[in-house]
């Protein structure tokens, strides 16, 4: 599998993440059974599967909220044990979830710097007080920087839709100097027009360099448009790897029916 992954991702050059025969348990429940991955810098890895595949699991691992049981990771080309979600922060680890985490009654700047305010200097040395207009004009360039057009950041989030809600909570992890960004679902319970939204955004990121983007979906054709590679996962294991334009969402059809069938097959017997 390591080889068949390796070749896949050579024409991305360094490796920006790779997980080896990675294991999670939790008592007698195996949630990832020997998971290896690649992610290539710049590349766009989409992981498909379906509820109780592994996925979420592994975005855990990923952003070190779990420790793996089993296996080893490495970030940068080098070996890592992420000890904590801070500690994968410092590394540029940042993962945008399906409840966004964002704060609804704040402005769109507040959120942007929510527990990472620009301070300077009060009247006092010791006193800091919060830079409003510094964070108002970095949010704006931020913003305007990767494509996301608001009226006023200003405005507070609950007035956004749900793909500018989705836009400003990748705009704060891009802030952030993420260098590996996890998105877990990003076009869930979103319309044609707001999903095409997020797409734009982040082949726009894509395009902009630096950014190595793992994407969590469902969608197989949405996944197949975006992703350079695609990664299915079943039962907590990864039964099938491909470069997305080697690939159909009818092969990847087959293959899900294929294990639905055997999984039938070893139940009844």
């Amino acid at each position: 599998m390591m080889a068949e992954l390796q070749t896949a991702t050579a024409a991305f050059g360094e490796l920006a993440l790779r997980g080896d025969n990675l294991v999670k348990r939790f008592g007698a429940v195996t949630a990832l059974d020997g998971v290896s991955l690649t992610l290539g810098k710049g590349q766009i890895l989409g992981i498909l599967g379906d509820n109780g595949a592994g996925k979420s699991t592994l975005v855990k691992i990923l952003t070190g909220f779990h420790q793996q049981t089993d296996g080893t990771l490495h970030v940068h080309g080098e070996e890592t044990l992420l000890k904590s979600v801070d500690h994968a922060r410092s590394l540029g680890i940042e993962c945008v979830y399906q409840d966004l985490a964002l704060a609804n009654s704040l402005s769109i700047y507040h959120n942007m710097f929510l527990n990472r305010e620009i301070v300077r200097r009060g009247p006092s040395r010791i006193l800091r007080l919060v830079d409003h207009r510094q964070m108002r004009e970095r949010a704006a360039q931020l913003l305007d920087d990767i494509g996301v057009h608001v009226p006023s950041v200003d405005l507070p989030v609950e007035r956004l839709s749900g793909g500018q809600r989705q836009a400003i909570a990748v705009a704060r992890a891009v802030n952030s100097n993420a260098r590996i960004l996890l998105l877990d679902e990003p076009l869930a319970a979103m319309g044609a027009r707001e999903a095409a939204f997020i797409i734009d955004l982040v082949m726009r990121l894509k395009e902009k360099g630096g950014l190595s983007i793992i994407m969590i979906m469902h969608n197989y054709a949405q996944t197949l448009d975006i992703a350079d590679r695609i990664m299915l996962m079943q039962r907590g294991r990864v039964t099938y790897e491909q470069r997305s334009a080697n690939t159909s969402v009818a092969e990847l059809m087959d293959i899900v029916r294929r294990e639905y069938r055997a999984m039938r097959a070893t139940n009844v017997h």
